[in-house]
């Protein structure tokens, strides 16, 4: 019987994150035998790219694209995205199903099949209250493409809504490491209603990891994806923040190696 030591897991940050995000828990699963890899998008973490040298949401997502398309014919990959990295791996999914043994959203956005990519950002921006990114610097970057919106995000708000259960060392981390991230909204790939289709993006099985102390992404919310997206599988962390990966990364650790065994 094929077990999760085959799979190999591919690990995407969220907005304004990188690789280095994911640390404890790359370090866990290959401690215990299994194969991970974090990635940099593009513009973020060490990726040598600026962001507003990025072109598209696609060359956003360049790296990991280019890691799914490189993977050899049997080896099965899990797709771990978070945060905005959900999308990250749900364009993958389109593009490559047949590579993706099951994608796995942890307190990211997850698409639903047949709805434009961006729908995600915008149902989430509609339920936030004024106010909700605190500190944090908004910007308007020129690019060849035109104006685009980015963010770099304020250390109040990462205390008090991403990291606020992470030891206090890892919120200084992330205030040294993070880059200004974009959304990309105006993109056409966040907007192609034909992109997430019923044969590829939802053939793949997806599986929600509910972080159930996230204070930016409630839990409500994060239902709700689960909600609209028939056929979801769900795991719950208790006590994670929004950067469950840092707060909680020994049982996040465990649901992934638990979804790895389960999916061939």
């Amino acid at each position: 019987m094929e077990s999760s030591s085959d799979k190999h897991f591919i690990l995407v940050h969220g907005l304004s994150h990188g690789a280095w995000c994911w640390y404890k828990v790359v370090a866990r699963l290959r401690a215990a035998g299994h194969r991970a890899t974090a990635l940099d998008m593009a513009a973020s973490g060490v990726h040598p790219a600026r962001l507003h040298e990025v072109a598209s949401f696609e060359e956003y997502s360049r790296p990991l694209l280019d890691a799914v398309a490189a993977a050899p014919d049997g080896e099965r990959l899990v797709l771990v995205g978070h945060s905005l990295g959900g999308l990250n791996v749900a364009l993958a999914m389109a593009r490559f199903p047949s590579k993706v043994a099951a994608a796995v959203f942890l307190a990211a956005s997850m698409p639903r099949v047949g709805s434009h990519m961006g729908i995600t950002i915008e149902e989430f921006m509609e339920t936030i209250e004024p106010g909700f990114f605190m500190d944090s610097e908004t910007m308007l970057l020129n690019t060849e493409q035109g104006p685009r919106a980015a963010l770099l995000l304020g250390p109040n708000l990462l205390a008090s809504r991403l990291y606020d259960q992470s030891p206090a060392e890892d919120l200084e981390l992330g205030k040294l490491l993070l880059r200004p991230g974009s959304q990309f909204m105006d993109d056409p790939v966040m907007k192609d209603v034909t992109l997430l289709t019923d044969g590829n993006y939802g053939s793949v099985k997806r599986v929600f990891v509910i972080a159930k102390a996230d204070s930016s992404m409630t839990e409500d919310m994060q239902r709700r994806m689960v909600d609209l997206s028939p056929g979801a599988e769900v795991e719950e962390i208790a006590g994670a923040d929004h950067m469950a990966m840092i707060s909680k990364p020994k049982e996040l650790c465990d649901v992934l190696v638990k979804i790895a065994n389960k999916y061939d």
